[in-house]
């Protein structure tokens, strides 16, 4: 009998133990802003957001380009490479400068990808996080991502990108990037999710990110766009069952 009653207040207090335990598992990624959809209160932004489902809507979306003003600078000083690599091939976008991956997750779910079944989606965000998240919480924000994108666009390949550094030498955000980005690696599945690191391209032996490349330490120079484009050329050939579009040839080539 009094066996019996230990046993069962035991079972009892292992379920109070789960319960407390799940609970703080669950306040804990409440508490992720990395991965809590926010909006930002920028009438700019909005604007921003506005054409990118304006263009949606026009559908021809082959390609999806998803990420802040990396992504976005596509279309500014990377325009010409772009348009060699991307605009053939019915590309759309989705870059917001300032973006966390927060703000992609509030637009995913507010248009940006609605009523369209592109053929890969590449993702490159979680840099301005790395003011303020943990390398885990940047970590899980991308992986939300991914997990929105696989949800929404069941039909489209993902390629995941490396999170690019920032900083003209290694530095404690360049440590924080480069673990979130590990850990969102682990969602490549090489069948609907595909991950490449492609930070090498924009390092110095010495670990330093030369001007011509990243004249800020941050954003892509045109040449730092042409490299980056040929990096990935292949892969992004492949997931698309393109054939890979040859470099620009360059002087002394």
């Amino acid at each position: 009998m009094l066996r019996l009653g230990f046993h069962r207040m035991r079972r009892i207090e292992l379920r109070l133990l789960a319960a407390f335990l799940f609970t703080l598992s669950s306040a804990a990624h409440a508490a992720n802003s990395a991965t809590t959809p926010a909006q930002r209160e920028n009438p700019g932004w909005l604007k921003k957001h506005e054409a990118i489902n304006a263009r949606v809507r026009e559908g021809n979306v082959d390609l999806l380009w998803i990420g802040d003003s990396i992504v976005e600078h596509w279309a500014g000083v990377g325009k010409s490479v772009w348009a060699r690599y991307y605009e053939p091939r019915h590309a759309a976008n989705l870059g917001i400068g300032g973006d966390c991956t927060e703000h992609v997750l509030w637009r995913l779910d507010h248009g940006n990808i609605d009523n369209i079944s592109p053929k890969l989606a590449i993702v490159m965000i979680g840099q301005n996080n790395g003011h303020h998240n943990t390398a885990d919480e940047i970590g899980e924000g991308v992986v939300a991502i991914v997990n929105e994108l696989r949800a929404k666009l069941p039909e489209t390949k993902i390629l995941l990108l490396a999170i690019f550094f920032r900083g003209e030498k290694m530095n404690e955000e360049r440590l924080r990037l480069a673990r979130a980005s590990e850990i969102a690696s682990k969602t490549a599945d090489g069948k609907h999710v595909f991950y490449l690191d492609v930070n090498r391209i924009f390092l110095n032996p010495d670990g330093s990110i030369p001007k011509q490349l990243m004249p800020d330490f941050e954003h892509p120079s045109l040449e730092g766009h042409r490299v980056w484009a040929e990096a990935i050329e292949p892969k992004v050939a492949e997931l698309l069952g393109d054939t890979p579009i040859k470099p620009v040839e360059t002087k002394g080539e």
